[in-house]
């Protein structure tokens, strides 16, 4: 048993003892979240008035962020909880959550009026007034009056996108001649403001089916992340969709499906899955009932979205009876034995750039890790599987793409590292209490030792991170790209059920807490929280300056350095960085689609620190048509980019045989790969500054 349920398990006693029955549900979760909070994170807070001050400017934030609900008076209230909220977690009480709860629901109720009576007279889009679109810039309305204008201005904004598109298209049909009927304009923007009346009506819907439940995780989630970002508490259904992205796997009857006018539809079939074998259940059909097996169904219309998909996963080999609307009105009950659906997509995949030498190419999304399934997919073996292909079909330079790679498994990270160096260290992991502890790739042999490049970009983080810092100290590989997200912490799930007694059997499903428990240090001693990996060659990236990453966080845990491991540089080449690092600086400077890059990225900052927008119809025309021709230009000069010549391996298109949805997919892939200046460059790189000195020409770029 850990540690962590053992705590629980202590505090769940205290709580049974305290009175011959069991003391509420939200009481019993509140008391042992905070237990494990304070015992098991890797840096607890002290729970005062200050922790309770973070922890009520936190939710107020997200409890109503563009202040469109609640008045100035009523923050004011509310802010008699400002420093109690510690008091409150103490006796397992909710009370400042269930006093705002009951206060966003009347003022929600309230605001339902404001839109439909706002948008039932037109807007007279010539006068000039702005609108500030920056939620942090906004003040709370001093009374109702207030509160409503700030709606009229939120509603016109609205309407004036969606007048200002129908325009555009009329404008369009017109100009190529298309027969179509010609709109006034009082027509479109009547036709606007219904557009928006109607996104509204969808929204309240939406809302009216949000439960206590949901808000109370709100409320939860602002306590753990005072801790840090990354401490969540997630509720059974969250936990289980969480599974889902991290294993790349669920059990289920793979079928896409949408809520829309409070009816669940069929959007998509996933080929393979037991929905496409089965045969009965098509796209367009309208699920109005589920059963589990034989036992009686539930009504699913009016439900919410995630409520109903829960109802239909299931573990494999249940069967699941769904009555189902034709589009014809006919009606059918349809079973569907589940079983396990896996999505591809987020799985390693690679090709060949044929250039003046064959390039390796592998695209790793996340580092995935099956750990409830032996035969599941891990994303560490399946790199070294592409690796050998990849090899195997002579190889002389491999580029791993790592941006957007959010993380995942520690472990397959580690693993991955080993395929490109020897034996030794390649992270280093500590707990509050403990001295570091040095994580190390003990197989000896290296499977590929060629040139190496990392692509990574402000969207790379956790795992990701770590390989790339340990291909960096080792002087391994070259890291090109931009600077990476920052995040160097590591969090454990604990399954609250698990470690609460049977007494509490009647109260389950609890959930499950992601506790941060300990910190990444590179082998060099730094920690990536929050300076993340600054690449060798930091190449232009369209969202350079804008505020991104771990450090723009609430409450992030601060960078420290501790004592380096013990391990010695890659002996085997020579980087020879200054080489790489002035070639490529030659390359980019005279590169017209690197400078559109840099130049959409001050573009980019400029649009977003202009948060106020103009409410006068032509003047916001004009704004969007220069963003447009801007964006023109920059689409523009990407079809000017020198198409490499890619290709996937012929195993790899044998496997995908006569499928038409991997077909496609494997199609897509490859397309955008042809046209990446970044993957570019990286070929660039490895053929031109890769090589012994008297080969170098510093410009020699296909």
């Amino acid at each position: 048993m850990s540690v962590f349920a053992v705590i629980l398990l202590t505090a769940s006693f205290i709580l049974y003892r305290s009175d011959d029955t069991p003391e509420g549900k939200n009481q019993i979760l509140i008391k042992a979240l905070m237990q494990g909070l304070n015992t098991g994170h890797y840096r607890p807070e002290k729970i005062d008035d200050a922790f309770s001050q973070k922890v009520f400017d936190l939710y107020l934030q997200r409890l109503d962020y563009n202040k469109k609900f609640l008045l100035a008076s009523d923050v004011q209230n509310l802010r008699k909880f400002r420093t109690s909220i510690d008091d409150q977690l103490r006796e397992g009480s909710l009370a400042f959550f269930d006093v705002s709860s009951e206060l966003v629901d009347q003022r929600t109720k309230e605001s339902k009026e404001y839109y439909k009576e706002i948008l039932s007279q037109p807007f007279d889009f010539t006068k000039n007034e702005t609108i500030e679109t920056d939620g942090e810039k906004l003040s709370y309305a001093k009374d109702k009056a207030a509160l409503k204008e700030a709606w009229r201005k939120q509603l016109k904004y609205q309407t004036l996108v969606r007048l200002s598109e129908i325009k555009k298209e009329q404008e369009k049909a017109l100009e190529k001649g298309e027969k179509v009927e010609t709109k006034t304009f009082e027509q479109m923007e009547k036709e606007a403001r219904e557009k928006v009346k109607k996104s509204y009506d969808d929204l309240y819907e939406r809302m009216a089916r949000i439960n206590k439940d949901d808000r109370r995780t709100t409320y939860i989630n602002a306590i753990t992340n005072v801790y840090d970002p990354h401490t969540s508490y997630f509720p059974p259904k969250d936990k289980d969709n969480f599974d889902i992205e991290f294993t790349g796997r669920l059990e289920g009857i793979g079928a896409s499906l949408q809520e829309r006018d409070n009816q669940i539809r069929v959007m998509e079939i996933v080929p393979g899955s037991p929905s496409y074998l089965q045969g009965d259940l098509k796209p367009g059909d309208v699920i109005q009932k589920v059963a589990q097996g034989n036992n009686d169904p539930v009504l699913v219309e009016g439900m919410r979205l995630d409520d109903a998909i829960q109802l239909i996963r299931g573990k494999k080999g249940t069967e699941v009876r769904l009555t189902v609307k034709k589009p014809d009105g006919s009606t059918q009950v349809i079973p569907i034995v589940r079983d396990i659906i896996v999505l591809e997509e987020g799985y390693a995949q690679s090709a060949i750039i044929n250039d003046k030498e064959k390039i390796g190419y592998i695209k790793l999304p996340g580092f995935y890790a099956d750990f409830q399934n032996k035969d599941g997919r891990f994303s560490g073996a399946d790199v070294k599987q592409e690796v050998e292909k990849l090899k195997a079909a002579g190889m002389e330079g491999l580029i791993l793409d790592l941006r957007n790679n959010g993380g995942g498994s520690l472990s397959d990270a580690i693993e991955m590292a080993g395929l490109f160096v020897d034996q030794g260290p390649i992270v280093q992991v500590k707990t509050a209490a403990g001295k570091a502890v040095v994580l190390n790739d003990r197989d000896p042999q290296v499977q590929y030792d060629g040139p190496l490049v990392i692509l990574v970009n402000s969207n790379s983080a956790s795992a990701s991170e770590i390989l790339a810092a340990a291909m960096q100290d080792y002087k391994r590989a070259v890291i090109v790209g931009s600077p990476t997200y920052g995040k160097g912490t590591v969090q454990q799930f604990f399954e609250l059920d698990e470690a609460l007694p049977a007494q509490f059997n009647n109260y389950k499903p609890f959930g499950a807490l992601k506790l941060t428990t300990q910190k990444f240090y590179r082998i060099n001693g730094g920690t990536t929280q929050l300076r993340g990996v600054t690449p060798d060659v930091v190449l232009p990236d369209a969202y350079r300056y804008l505020e991104f990453g771990e450090k723009e966080q609430e409450y992030p845990l601060p960078f420290d350095e501790i004592a380096p491991a013990k391990y010695k540089p890659w002996a085997q080449g020579n980087l020879n960085l200054a080489r790489v690092q002035t070639n490529s600086k030659n390359r980019v400077a005279t590169d017209k689609n690197f400078n559109l890059i840099e130049e959409s990225a001050t573009r980019l900052k400029k649009q977003s620190d202009a948060t106020e927008r103009s409410l006068q119809l032509e003047q916001y025309q004009a704004e969007e048509a220069k963003a447009e021709a801007a964006s023109k230009r920059f689409e523009a000069a990407k079809k000017t980019i020198p198409v490499l010549d890619v290709t996937r391996l012929q195993q790899d298109l044998q496997a995908l045989g006569s499928d038409t949805a991997k077909v496609a997919r494997s199609r897509e892939f490859i397309k955008s790969l042809k046209q990446d200046v970044y993957v570019e460059e990286a070929v660039a790189i490895i053929q031109n500054d890769l090589k012994p000195a008297a080969a170098i020409t510093g410009k020699d770029r296909k």
